[in-house]
């Protein structure tokens, strides 16, 4: 079919991503999947069963467009609870059809044309391509590895009367870091005074290792004030392609990321949020997720204490890197294809996670999966 024109493209520089290229790869090859961090395991029988119930009483059509009322409210309570911080379910807690879809509407509705947005590198692909859809400019600044501590001395630096928002991400993908109180402060004290909006990426609130707290945005009233919190039901209930994620924010920013929400999806599922509304009742399925996953973390760093791979540490999310520059100086992106065509392993390069590929010899593995799929894909990799 003839094209009578060329669109101007808003996305000039996204093409295909390593992670779909990896992801064909890995299904061509049949290779074992420690690449994308969604389970492998089944969900709660009783989430599934919630949800048909709540099919079969007929609430399968559009839900409120800020979230089911008793979901808000399931929400705000538990909030209260681990973090210290009152939001009113009806203006400052909105359901989203996902958590990416929390960010891109929070990102439209609070950025504008010509408005500097700090973004930390390894990051999520998605941050940057939706602040540039906004005429807006990302400010990229680097962690570097081992520890991935942000340095937040250049971050003072950097701040300039257009910086407008801070992207942040605890724990962190791909890493596996989390901020912790020293972070916090820092970033009280660099944001005390300004207009600047903090959007915290916390999709992996529920998945902090070895006692450390969660230190989320909502545990800090002076940081909460100008935050705009973002988290998962998908990562916290095994439910990812369910697509339901919600946003805590004060009423003046949820105002206005509502406006966005309202076209861009107007409601989240029904029925999913009926049954997560049921399931939220019962703090276990969340309180326990720590120790959950901490137990295959575990289970994986063990199975790979025979490989030539150096681990580095994980407090938190669903991954863990993996070095390998003291065996070669492959690109990371060479190898990670190299693994599955040759030792049927689907890893991430991290060099994917930076704007420019910095290569710093580092693949992620993910640790969201079934024991088995965790025990072999760790006796492939110790073949390196």
């Amino acid at each position: 079919m003839h094209t009578p024109f060329t669109p101007q493209s808003k996305l000039p520089h996204v093409g295909t991503t390593i992670f779909t290229v990896i992801g064909q790869l890995a299904a061509q090859h049949q290779a074992i999947n420690l690449s994308q961090g969604a389970p492998n395991f089944a969900c709660s029988d009783t989430l599934v069963r919630y949800a048909h119930e709540a099919m079969q009483a007929g609430h399968n059509q559009y839900a409120p467009m800020s979230g089911l009322p008793a979901l808000r409210e399931a929400i705000a309570a538990k909030v209260a609870t681990l973090y210290g911080q009152p939001y009113h379910p009806d203006s400052e807690v909105t359901v989203m059809a996902s958590a990416s879809e929390a960010l891109f509407s929070a990102i439209t509705a609070l950025v504008h044309p010509g408005d500097e947005v700090i973004v930390f590198e390894p990051a999520f692909d998605s941050y940057i391509p939706m602040i540039e859809l906004q005429g807006a400019r990302a400010v990229v600044i680097k962690l570097a590895a081992p520890d991935f501590a942000i340095p937040w001395d250049e971050v003072a630096a950097r701040i300039t009367p257009r910086t407008r928002m801070m992207v942040l991400n605890t724990p962190h993908n791909p890493t596996g870091t989390v901020l912790g109180a020293a972070d916090a402060a820092r970033l009280q004290a660099l944001t005390a005074g300004t207009d600047i909006v903090i959007l915290s990426d916390e999709v992996y609130e529920h998945v902090v290792f070895d006692g450390q707290l969660h230190h989320s945005m909502s545990r800090y009233p002076a940081l909460a004030e100008r935050a705009v919190v973002v988290t998962s039901f998908g990562k916290t209930f095994h439910v990812t392609g369910w697509r339901v994620g919600y946003c805590l924010a004060p009423a003046a920013l949820m105002d206005e990321i509502r406006k966005v929400h309202q076209f861009a999806m107007f409601a989240a599922d029904t029925p999913m949020q009926h049954a997560l509304a049921r399931l939220m009742a019962e703090p276990g399925h969340y309180l326990g997720l720590a120790a959950f996953y901490q137990r295959k973390r575990d289970l994986l760093v063990s199975a790979l204490a025979g490989s030539r791979l150096q681990l580095l540490p994980s407090h938190g999310s669903f991954f863990l890197l993996a070095g390998y520059g003291h065996l070669s100086d492959e690109p990371d992106s060479q190898l990670v294809q190299r693994l599955i065509t040759e030792h049927g392993v689907a890893t991430i390069p991290v060099s994917a996670f930076y704007g420019d590929g910095t290569d710093q010899r580092l693949i992620r593995l993910s640790f969201a999966k079934d024991d088995a799929t965790l025990l072999a894909g760790a006796e492939r990799l110790c073949r390196l």
